[in-house]
């Protein structure tokens, strides 16, 4: 049953990712193609061009070059606008390079964000999981919170389940947007702050996520991580994001996840990982 919900929470979030993402990718292709495109049209204006030089280039050899040739390359100069053609293909050029990277990113995050991984704990690169979080999620938090990134860098790598780590963060992500929607009513001009922070300390590894929200009410604090607990409108969430989250940090990779929260302005998110993590099997005998 456990597995059952988790899996079903995961594809609750793909499912909601899915048309954001397809958005993020639909951006930079869009402008890859009218790029394209216009580098088609530029050397379709070249090529007659080009033409005219290579026949003045055998009448210059033949040391014969007929007054109506010079005319007929002067016409075709000024028909394609060559000085135009030079400044803007080099950018379109480049514009297209962007746009292939930015989709090769996107690309990138989402094969590291589904990695069905092994069922084993591997070494993992916990800002590198952080980015492409935040890379398949943009388009749930990009209208409505900037991203402010403290990523203390070399950090050490922690044994994990990438994916159920990846999920993990994107819950906490996607919570905060919302939190931080629910306060802007959606005004793009007054847009909040989710701060991702990743430190060591000691012997553990740690992520925090940091929104601008209203707060978790103290009424409710201590059913946060309750099954099927959820203030958001019936129908659109199950309630188990939070509490398979913890279940993930907790029982899957011993770690903690934890909260402190103030109302009026906002809520961060505590995950802590094992640099070195003790088997459970050990930890039952220790509590035994």
């Amino acid at each position: 049953m456990e597995i059952q919900l988790r899996h079903a929470q995961k594809l609750e979030s793909v499912g909601q990712l899915a048309a954001g993402i397809a958005h993020e990718v639909n951006t930079p292709a869009q402008y890859i193609g009218d790029n394209i495109r216009f580098l088609r049209e530029s050397f379709a204006q070249l090529t007659p061009l080009l033409r005219q030089h290579e026949r003045l280039l055998r009448a210059v050899k033949e040391n014969s070059v007929p007054p109506e040739l010079i005319a007929e390359l002067d016409q075709s100069l000024r028909e394609s606008d060559l000085e135009f053609l030079i400044a803007e293909t080099p950018r379109a050029i480049e514009q297209s390079l962007e746009g292939v990277n930015c989709v090769t990113r996107i690309v990138h995050s989402m094969r590291d964000f589904s990695h069905p991984g092994s069922g084993e704990k591997i070494p993992t690169d916990l800002n590198q999981a952080v980015e492409s979080t935040l890379t398949v999620a943009a388009n749930e938090w990009k209208y409505v919170a900037n991203i402010v990134k403290d990523f203390q860098p070399g950090l050490p790598r922690v044994p994990c389940l990438p994916g159920e780590l990846n999920q993990v963060i994107l819950n906490l992500v996607v919570n905060a947007a919302r939190a931080i929607a629910a306060v802007t009513v959606g005004d793009p001009r007054n847009k909040g702050t989710i701060t991702i922070v990743t430190r060591r300390d000691g012997d553990w590894v740690e992520i925090q996520v940091a929104d601008t929200g209203a707060g978790i009410p103290e009424a409710i604090r201590d059913k946060v991580f309750d099954p099927f607990f959820t203030t958001r409108p019936m129908g659109e969430g199950t309630g188990q994001g939070l509490a398979i989250a913890r279940n993930l940090i907790v029982g899957r990779h011993n770690g903690t996840l934890t909260f402190q929260s103030q109302e009026g302005v906002g809520t961060v998110f505590t995950i802590r990982l094992p640099i070195d993590p003790v088997p459970a099997t050990h930890l039952e005998e220790k509590a035994a």
